[in-house]
């Protein structure tokens, strides 16, 4: 349950959805708001599977950000949860941040979303991401293009890598929000569990050092995590749907997957700020992204549905 705290005559707050198509840089972005790492990144499209909370904070203001899966065409069973997840957070929201890429043309997934949120009375921000790919000539026709698409309440063009124009992005947003209490608590930057960070942690190095044809066909599952005196200690299960990605992922020799666990342990101990031992198991679960019961385990769908 969240703690109400009062908040000062001058406080804003709101709850803030950012949504757009896979692969646009809403997790980078996020990252970049709340100045830490609570949403994992890569250059593939997908990566974000859970609807995640970053909460920013300043002297007058606490914005929570929503990052939504990518909204997409759904090839299975877990591709239909994601999508429904995306659409359930533009509910009860105040602002609306809809992301595209300044070097990408407007297509076909642009065109889905907008249509979502088109009869939604939410005051919606074109956020333009990835500008410094492109020159000042071009960002005027990219804003000319999606401006006759949509009336969008603001624009704000922004390059999350290299965080230009995010602090302005966060002024804009400001004057939208309408409430003016907190509701969490200042040093809270997210709403997610250990258990969860520690899998997605894992999940990214697997990403960043595999081909393009795993990602879809991973997930990632803290069996066990304990904070001991000096150490914490963590087993992570590598959830595979064939044995022929499971051989990439271990390796020759198991190189792979110890290469996937120096560099999990470096986030984690950075994480909880001290020493962790990390054991990887990799298995296969064949076909889950289409196994409800499985979709349930592993936490994508409420046990309670």
């Amino acid at each position: 349950m969240l703690k109400c705290l009062c908040g000062s005559d001058k406080m804003k707050s709101g709850f803030v959805s950012i949504v757009g198509r896979p692969n646009v840089g809403k997790s980078t972005l996020l990252n970049a708001i709340v100045d830490a790492k609570v949403a994992i990144t890569s250059k593939v499209p997908g990566t974000t599977r859970n609807t995640i909370e970053g909460i920013y904070n300043d002297k007058n203001t606490q914005i929570i950000f929503i990052d939504t899966p990518g909204i997409h065409k759904p090839k299975s069973k877990l591709g239909k949860y994601l999508n429904k997840e995306a659409y359930t957070v533009l509910k009860d929201i105040d602002v609306i941040l809809f992301l595209v890429e300044a070097d990408k043309s407007y297509g076909p997934g642009d065109e889905f979303i907008i249509r979502t949120f088109k009869d939604k009375n939410i005051p919606v921000i074109l956020v333009i991401n990835k500008v410094d790919k492109i020159t000042n000539e071009q960002l005027v026709d990219k804003i000319k293009e999606y401006k006759d698409l949509y009336p969008f309440s603001d624009v704000v063009p922004i390059s999350a890598l290299t965080e230009k124009n995010v602090r302005e992005l966060i002024k804009v947003i400001r004057t939208y929000l309408t409430d003016s209490m907190k509701y969490y608590g200042e040093d809270t930057i997210t709403n997610l569990n250990p258990k969860f960070m520690i899998s997605e942690l894992v999940r990214e190095k697997v990403l960043r050092l595999t081909n393009d044809e795993v990602p879809h066909s991973i997930t990632c599952e803290t069996t066990h995590y304990e904070v001991k005196k000096d150490i914490v200690e963590v087993y992570v299960d590598i959830i595979v749907d064939r044995d022929s990605l499971k051989k990439i992922i271990i390796g020759k020799n198991g190189s792979m997957l110890k290469k996937v666990g120096t560099l999990a342990r470096e986030d984690i101990e950075t994480m909880f700020g001290r020493k962790v031992y990390l054991e990887l198991y990799c298995k296969t679960v064949e076909n889950w992204r289409e196994r409800e019961n499985y979709l349930k385990e592993f936490g994508f769908i409420n046990k309670n549905e």
